[in-house]
Formats: structure tokens, sequence, C-alpha cells
């Protein structure tokens, strides 16, 4: 399944490096977010592949707040992602 990296998570002055919030298709409400708890997703960066879990849903709309293993390039923003 794909989905898309929207931004940091981010408080008003410091973003959170390694944390996203992620957007996936056809997910429009925090109960549908809630189903994806748990599960890996993997962005490539083409050398190599850097994992992550999905913590919590974030918002009402379906956003999903994933926890990624080490620090997300900027670059990573409006890309591709898959779960697993």
């Amino acid at each position: 399944m794909q989905a898309v990296i929207h931004n940091y998570r981010r408080s008003i002055h410091k973003p959170a490096g390694n944390q996203m919030i992620v957007v996936v298709d056809g997910c429009d409400s925090r109960e549908k977010a809630q189903a994806y708890v748990g599960k890996t997703i993997v962005y490539s960066t083409g050398k190599k592949d850097i994992k992550g879990e999905v913590r919590s849903p974030h918002g009402n709309k379906g956003a999903l707040r994933v926890l990624f293993e080490v620090g997300m390039p900027g670059q990573a923003i409006g890309q591709e992602v898959k779960i697993q």
C-alpha cells in the first residue's frame, strides 16, 4: 500500500527529526487511521531503506504519525513510502 510523507511532526519552534506525518490515500477518518497503528513503513532512498513504525493517528482526517529509526532528510517530504 502506498502513502505520501506530508511533513515533519513539529512544534512552533522545533521539528522532530525522526517523526513524520504520513497521509494514506482512501484513509479519511481517525477510525480508519487507527487500523494502521503498529504497521511498518519503509522509505527507500535508493541506497538504503529507512524503516519506521506507525505510532498513532494524527488529527481527525486520517493522517498517521510515524516514528522512524533515524532522522529523515528534508528531501523525503512529498515522497512515497510503502506500508507493510
